[in-house]
């Protein structure tokens, strides 16, 4: 997906009629066996946008992973309508993913996530870097080190709503320093969904083989 899509300080965290939040999980006691039909911890503004997401909610669902394809090892060009100009790499930043516990357990048993489920992708640039490939040394050793926030996209199942995209929709807050956008409308098939069609349809649209944890999960 390009770099305007996917996700951070909103007004609340409840759903309003003023607009559409990330939702609070419930209390594990009173969560009940999720089926294909899961209800969405967003909802849709009037217009068909949607909030951006509360880090104090999405930071506690399962972190998945965080793929880096840093500046100093592309030799692109992107992102040229972003805020700082160019990028070499499409996505220069960490991309942290989070989604909720209970569709990340109904992928590893069917291998397709629920109706309804949130993915959120906060983004981070590399730690000031001190080398040309973008890296820099620490005591741990000479490395990539996650920097200052720097976007959040998001990507929602709707099956009736995002039928045209395989289920799925787009959205994104910026990809570039706090603040971000408030809101979002779906992001175009040809800047976000397009590329997920082309290289990960039948992993229910998303990149599965960067997260071990959904990717490498248990047959049985």
């Amino acid at each position: 997906m390009k770099k305007h899509l996917f996700w951070v300080t909103i007004v609340g965290v409840g759903l309003t009629t003023a607009g559409a939040y990330i939702l609070p999980a419930k209390p594990v006691a009173a969560q009940t066996k999720q089926s294909s039909t899961n209800q969405s911890s967003v909802a849709f503004n009037a217009d068909g946008t949607v909030n951006v997401p509360d880090p104090h909610v999405f930071r506690r669902w399962v972190f998945v992973g965080a793929p880096l394809t840093p500046e100093g090892l592309n030799n692109g060009k992107f992102n040229c309508d972003q805020p700082g100009g160019c990028t070499k790499s499409n996505f220069p930043e960490y991309h942290h993913v989070y989604i909720e516990q209970k569709n990340v357990d109904a992928y590893l048993k069917t291998g397709d996530f629920p109706e309804g489920t949130v993915i959120v992708k906060e983004l981070t640039r590399v730690l000031d870097p001190k080398f040309p490939d973008g890296s820099r040394k620490e005591p741990s050793g000479r490395g990539y080190f996650n920097g200052a926030y720097n976007g959040i996209d998001m990507s929602i199942k709707d099956s009736k709503r995002f039928a045209k995209t395989n289920g799925w929709g787009f959205f994104t807050y910026g990809h570039h320093p706090l603040p971000y956008e408030k809101t979002s409308a779906e992001r175009p098939a040809a800047e976000c969904a397009g590329c997920h069609i082309a290289n990960v349809a039948d992993t229910d649209m998303t990149y599965i083989q960067f997260y071990p944890m959904l990717r490498d999960k248990d047959p049985k």
